[in-house]
């Protein structure tokens, strides 16, 4: 009878312990989206930031 009281009072610790566990990682998983979505360009496909893209202005034409 001792055994299974503390089987129950272990496996009831043990369930609660991986659902707040699961619940921080579900937590720290979405704070980390958001700060992503935030932070990176959304155009800059090869992490190389703005060196391979287009100039939207023409140069100016310094030999005049």
């Amino acid at each position: 009878m001792n055994n299974q009281v503390m089987f129950v009072f272990g496996f009831v610790i043990f369930v609660i312990y991986v659902y707040f566990l699961l619940s921080i990682i579900k937590k720290q998983n979405q704070t980390e989206d958001k700060e992503v979505m935030n932070i990176h360009d959304l155009n800059d496909l090869d992490g190389m930031g703005n060196q391979g893209r287009i100039p939207d202005k023409k140069p100016k034409n310094r030999a005049i």
